[in-house]
C-alpha cells in the first residue's frame, strides 16, 4: 500500500491538496485493480463500462452519444469502443427505425454472459477496497464524493 501524502514525509500545502492527492492514488489503486479483471476476460475497464450500460437498457439500446454520456471516464473515442466490443460478438449495432442515420448499440446474449462472469469478480474489488469502512461511512463518503462531483 502506497503511504498517504502525508505518511510519506513530503508537505502538502493545504487540506484540500492532501484531500485530492488521496483520492487520487486511492482512484489509480482501484482502477488497477479493475483493469486487472477485466484484462483476465479479454476487455478493458472502458469496455466493461459500455457493456454495463447497454445491459442497463437491455433488450433496448443506446446510440453512441448516449453511451458516451453515460460513460464513467470521458473515453476519446467511443465508436472504437464500440468497433472493438462489436467484433468480440459483445455488441450488435442496428438502425434506428426513427432516424436511419443513427446507429443503435445493443449488448448481445455473449455479453450478458460475460458481465455475469465480471459481475461477482468486479464486486470482490469494491469490497476489498470498502471492506474496512462501516455503512454510515460508506454512506458519507458517497455524499463526499457525489458533491466533489458536482464542482
Amino acid at each position: 500500500m502506497t503511504p498517504s501524502p502525508r505518511r510519506s514525509g513530503k508537505r502538502l500545502e493545504s487540506p484540500a491538496q492532501e484531500a485530492m492527492v488521496s483520492l487520487m492514488v486511492a482512484t489509480g489503486h482501484l482502477v488497477q485493480a479493475l483493469d486487472e479483471v477485466c484484462s483476465a476476460h479479454g476487455i478493458t475497464h472502458d469496455q466493461y463500462n459500455v457493456l454495463r450500460i447497454l445491459r442497463g437498457v437491455h433488450p433496448k439500446g443506446h446510440p453512441r452519444y448516449a453511451v458516451g454520456e453515460r460513460l464513467m471516464s470521458r473515453a476519446p473515442d467511443v465508436t472504437r469502443l464500440l468497433d472493438r466490443l462489436e467484433r468480440a460478438s459483445l455488441v450488435e449495432r442496428t438502425r434506428s427505425e426513427e432516424d436511419r442515420r443513427l446507429s443503435i448499440s445493443h449488448i448481445t446474449d455473449r455479453g450478458i454472459e460475460l458481465l455475469a462472469q465480471l459481475d461477482p469478480e468486479i464486486l470482490g474489488v469494491h469490497e476489498r477496497f470498502t471492506g474496512k469502512l462501516k455503512k454510515k461511512e460508506l454512506a458519507r463518503l458517497t455524499t463526499l464524493l457525489e458533491g466533489l462531483g458536482s464542482s
